[in-house]
């Protein structure tokens, strides 16, 4: 098991992070258009995350003099990365003076395979297959549902995080300007509602400490070109890249 880093990015790594973020944009014509994770907010198994065609990419942004480090490890991208079937990658940065700007130490996207060291360009690494999402990503896509949701709301996000594996999924500032929390569940079609989870008592219980006041998501998910009429339709997999229809009837009160 691995610790998930609540600790906050300090100012000087931000600003390592940033230029790590608008180099990665700038290898992109228009920019990186599927960006899954670009916010410096905690908690964090990965500091930059995003996918190109049917490849998903996991970054962690290093300087290579060691004089700062950023907030989680390399057992953190490797189990993400792992989740996802995609690529942790390592993004070494390098500031040549005090005040100067960061820049990357190796050319072209400057991404190294966090396990090889091997360079790594993106672009050669995307292809045609279709590849399924995994529990991972149905679960990131359904939390990122519930988050913009809870945003649209007006309400305050406080933090979220993608990972499957740990509840709750969300925390936000509620009615009473306290901290509510939010665990989600995924399914994917012919199932159209997802069950609440098992341990729900064990999860209440570990957020009671901050707050006694939690919600349950459910999040069911069905490709576009799914056909739903006839009976008998094949179901059609979701596939990484492809257009996908949510059903949330939102937050439901325990």
């Amino acid at each position: 098991m691995y610790a998930i880093e609540l600790q906050e990015m300090s100012p000087q790594f931000l600003d390592c992070w940033k230029a790590a973020g608008n180099h990665l944009n700038q290898q992109v014509q228009d920019g990186i258009q599927s960006w899954l994770r670009a916010h410096p907010f905690p908690p964090f198994l990965e500091h930059l995350s995003f996918r190109l065609g049917n490849q998903l990419f996991f970054i962690r942004v290093e300087d290579i003099d060691q004089d700062i480090e950023g907030p989680g490890s390399l057992a953190g991208l490797n189990a993400i990365a792992d989740g996802c079937k995609g690529h942790p990658c390592r993004m070494p940065m390098k500031r040549k003076s005090l005040g100067s700007e960061w820049a990357p130490v190796h050319g072209g996207w400057g991404l190294l395979d966090a396990r090889t060291g091997n360079a790594i360009d993106p672009y050669l690494l995307v292809s045609e297959e279709n590849i399924e999402m995994t529990e991972w990503e149905i679960h990131d896509v359904a939390v990122q549902a519930v988050r913009s949701q809870l945003e649209k709301e007006g309400r305050q996000l406080m933090s979220w995080q993608g990972n499957p594996n740990v509840d709750p999924a969300i925390w936000f500032v509620g009615d009473s300007n306290g901290p509510e929390w939010v665990a989600v569940r995924a399914v994917r079609y012919p199932a159209d509602e997802a069950p609440k989870p098992e341990n729900w008592e064990d999860i209440a219980s570990q957020c009671a400490r901050i707050s006694t006041i939690g919600h349950f998501a459910s999040i069911a998910l069905v490709s576009t070109n799914q056909r739903c009429e006839t009976q008998g339709e094949p179901i059609v997999p979701l596939w990484r890249g492809h257009g996908v229809y949510l059903r949330y009837g939102g937050l439901q009160p325990t």
